[in-house]
């Protein structure tokens, strides 16, 4: 295996998809001379050629529009969307076209697209360049949604989503990145779909998405060592389609959940997961489903607000050792 950070998985996931098949091309602003605004794509014009790496206008429907009519007619194409917030701008092409044309033609159009897009706060770019929008996609019938926390995910899950036959929407969280982490050599393709339980605890389950499995991971070693709670920490890596079926079984075994959204609290994406845990266990829980989120304000660009807005380990830790020590009671 090779230690890369998750910007540079990003960059050998597609090209990885590029060298496998011809019909595989990319596409975005700034993603071919510049390497990308956040360098996630760097070396593949040189690689691949301006034919199957283009640069496009500041213009995300030109960008989409492209891409959805490629993907008809025979391409498999990647489109970046620089920051996810962006997508509001071309959001009736998503929501309903490219979410949409497969259903409408009973399956006479397919449309293998990806869309990648750098989602999240954490690096001060304000309030039009830091939202989690990943709630967004999952309301829309006709997407897969995806978004990993490692680069190792990063890989696997772009080349699955690459060769998936529907629309995909690929959430990689702007400040993870720089992060490092062993990611497989070779040809390596991941399944939409399935969570991963990163560690195992008997009093508590949290779930967690992209940038807070970090968070829940450090919390989780927190609340064992000072605290005596033991948490099973799961990463839910895809909402769509959503590994319901991991998340009962590990739930069911602790009693307790704990969802940790980067989203604004109001229909974030926990709040549906709390709904089918209260449907298909609620016998087994034995207190309230706790979720910590980001309030419901527009977020900050100030070092301090922007900290005090996201969840972090420490509130993590207070809240669900609050959580739990009401539930024993």
């Amino acid at each position: 295996m090779a230690e890369l950070t998750y910007r540079d998985a990003v960059a050998a996931g597609i090209a990885q998809e590029m060298e496998r098949d011809e019909r595989v091309v990319f596409l975005g602003e700034d993603v071919a001379a510049a390497g990308g605004v956040f360098k996630a794509t760097v070396g593949l014009l040189e690689k691949f050629g301006p034919r199957r790496v283009r640069d496009c206008p500041i213009s995300e429907q030109a960008i989409l529009g492209a891409a959805m009519g490629a993907a008809m007619t025979g391409l498999k194409p990647i489109a970046e969307i620089m920051f996810s917030d962006f997508l509001a701008v071309c959001w009736d092409i998503v929501a309903n076209e490219i979410a949409k044309t497969r259903y409408m033609t009973n399956g006479q159009i397919t449309l293998p697209l990806v869309i990648r897009t750098a989602n999240g706060a954490g690096s001060r770019f304000g309030a039009q360049h830091s939202q989690a929008v990943e709630n967004w996609a999952m309301a829309i019938p006709g997407i897969k949604v995806v978004a990993p926390a490692f680069p190792a995910d990063v890989k696997g899950l772009l080349a699955a989503a690459v060769r998936d036959p529907n629309p995909v929407l690929f959430f990689e969280q702007k400040s993870l990145y720089s992060m490092k982490g062993e990611v497989p050599d070779g040809e390596y393709v991941d399944e939409l779909g399935k969570a991963k339980v990163l560690r195992r605890g008997k009093d508590c389950t949290i779930v967690a998405l992209a940038l807070m499995v970090h968070r829940a991971l450090e919390a989780a070693e927190i609340l064992e060592k000072e605290h005596g709670i033991a948490c099973t920490v799961i990463d839910v890596r895809s909402l769509v389609p959503l590994d319901t079926q991991t998340i009962l079984s590990e739930v069911s075994k602790t009693g307790h959940l704990v969802t940790v959204e980067e989203n604004p609290r109001l229909c974030g994406w926990g709040a549906e997961v709390a709904s089918i845990v209260a449907d298909e266990c609620f016998w087994d829980l034995d207190g309230p489903i706790l979720r910590i989120t980001t309030p419901h304000v527009p977020l900050p660009s100030a070092d301090l607000l922007e900290d005090n807005t996201i969840p972090s380990a420490a509130r993590i830790v207070r809240e669900t050792r609050a959580s739990t020590r009401v539930c024993w009671k």
